[in-house]
């Protein structure tokens, strides 16, 4: 670790306030409406907000702003945060229309950290862990519930019930936005889910698995017999009767705001039936499909999803990492604000409940997880992180607390880097931000450190530019022609050249 606290780049914010986050937020009309303002800086902080649309209420210590807006548009807000130290103001617009999630989902999902060892105490430690860590101060909040907390159909609704890890879901999700974070869960249109558990589907027209009423389950309802992972296959299918509504009314009435949905092949009649279900509420949740989404259809997942799923399972390798990476600039006319395309989470920090076992620190080294955030933000792709919060150490922190970085994430215009040089092992990456400023990425594949140079040019740009290393968060040239840098054997360097093209 004392290797890895050496290469941390991330500045420590300053003590003054600082407004963090998205510059835009979505929501429908009369949905219920949450947003924190992610602040930095020295507390007791009190914030305000000017021009904030009728029925929206912020309260002034925890910077939660909350309500329903009736009457679709766009609003102009300025946010506003001061400390002992002093102030700071950001301008922020909320459209309420049809769209949510106009800038990629932040957040956390449990497969990665806990598998099946999920649990009610775990989620709301990692809920804790955001806003004890300051993760929340940096626009961090979804915290997703991912497959293994189902049990069996009952209640008002006949919606999948928690099994026992999990005794109180609503209680659950209160305190998760207690905190001013919010709450996802998961399920797919199956009998039953890839980890053995029941789906939104059944064969039965109550709601009931034979393998269930035949005990072929665990403790928790899982099911468990023979050889598990091969024969829990069979259930791998869409059964004669749907619940989905059923279970839209219960998530509903937990207050989930995020579902991952999740089966393969991935189908527009399964999709649409659940995204109808989900819109036909007053409760504004992000809906996100995976796996590996068909190609084919991209324009399909692009109106039916907020967050759809371009590959399969990530794993913490750099062959893993590059390979989904750097094959996403097909997707670019299909992904932006409200139908991002996923290349699956971040895997940093300590990692492995895929595997039932152990967790294990990230097999990445300190280049490759640099080179990791930089490409995931430059794509727009959702940052979902999937690690153990208990252990979450200094450097991975200072992975996912650098503004600058997380800027380029969430800009408004949600544009999908496209390599513009390839060289050998080397590729320049480059998309234009809202400010007309560029993001520029100088990754190197290759196993030796190599030099990568561009040209004004080549990126479309001209005059005189100022070029700023955005981990360092520090100018470090002014060239009118070319630029150029070594770069880290599956390393980067992540540039914002200014002030580009002045598109605005």
């Amino acid at each position: 670790m004392e290797a890895l606290r050496a290469s941390i780049l991330t500045p420590p914010p300053p003590a003054t306030p600082r407004i963090n986050g998205p510059r835009v937020f979505g929501a429908r009309p009369g949905s219920v409406f949450l947003y924190t303002i992610p602040a930095t800086g020295d507390r007791p902080m009190t914030f305000s907000a000017d021009n904030l649309p009728a029925g929206l209420s912020l309260d002034s210590a925890s910077g939660r702003i909350t309500g329903r807006v009736a009457a679709a548009g766009e609003y102009k807000v300025t946010l506003r945060a001061a400390n002992s130290l002093g102030k700071a103001a950001r301008d922020f617009k909320i459209v309420i229309g049809d769209k949510l999630a106009l800038t990629p989902p932040l957040g956390w999902s449990s497969w990665n950290a806990y598998g099946n060892d999920v649990s009610q105490e775990k989620i709301l430690a990692v809920a804790r862990a955001f806003a004890s860590t300051g993760l929340v101060n940096h626009g961090w909040s979804y915290i997703n519930i991912d497959d293994c907390w189902q049990g069996v159909r009952g209640g008002k609704h006949n919606a999948i019930q928690p099994n026992k890890k999990f005794p109180d879901m609503k209680k659950l999700a209160d305190e998760i936005h207690a905190l001013g974070l919010k709450f996802g869960i998961y399920s797919g249109p199956w009998v039953g889910t890839y980890a053995g558990y029941i789906g939104s589907y059944a064969d039965n027209a109550d709601g009931t698995h034979d393998w269930i009423k035949q005990k072929q389950h665990d403790e928790h309802y899982r099911f468990d017999i023979g050889n598990p992972v091969r024969d829990r296959r069979q259930h791998y299918k869409h059964g004669k009767y749907s619940f989905v509504k059923n279970d839209v009314a219960q998530w509903v009435e937990w207050g989930v705001d995020y579902l991952k949905y999740d089966w393969a092949p991935n189908d527009i009649a399964h999709t649409k039936e659940m995204l109808d279900a989900l819109r036909a509420t007053d409760r504004d949740i992000v809906y996100s499909i995976s796996n590996s989404a068909p190609y084919g259809d991209a324009p399909k997942w692009a109106e039916l999803t907020d967050v759809y799923r371009t590959t399969g399972d990530i794993r913490d390798t750099w062959k893993s990492v590059s390979a989904l990476g750097f094959t996403q600039s097909k997707w670019a006319a299909f992904s932006g604000p409200g139908h991002w395309a996923d290349p699956d989470m971040l895997v940093i920090g300590h990692v492995g409940g895929w595997t039932g076992g152990t967790l294990h620190y990230t097999k990445l080294t300190a280049d490759e997880q640099y080179s990791h955030i930089s490409l995931w933000a430059l794509l727009s792709s959702p940052l979902l992180l999937g690690c153990d919060m208990a252990q979450i150490d200094e450097f991975t922190l200072s992975l996912l607390t650098n503004d600058e970085v997380l800027d380029i994430n969430q800009d408004p215009l949600g544009l999908l880097a496209m390599p513009v040089l390839e060289k050998g092992d080397t590729v320049v990456y480059a998309k234009h931000l809202e400010d007309g400023s560029m993001a520029v990425g100088l990754f190197n594949k290759g196993a030796e450190k190599s030099e990568i140079e561009f040209t004004l040019k080549s990126l479309g740009l001209r005059g005189t530019q100022t070029i700023r290393d955005v981990w360092r968060q520090k100018d470090i040239a002014t060239t009118k022609d070319k630029f150029s840098a070594t770069v880290n054997p599956h390393g980067v360097l992540l540039l914002r050249i200014s002030p580009g093209n002045n598109r605005k």
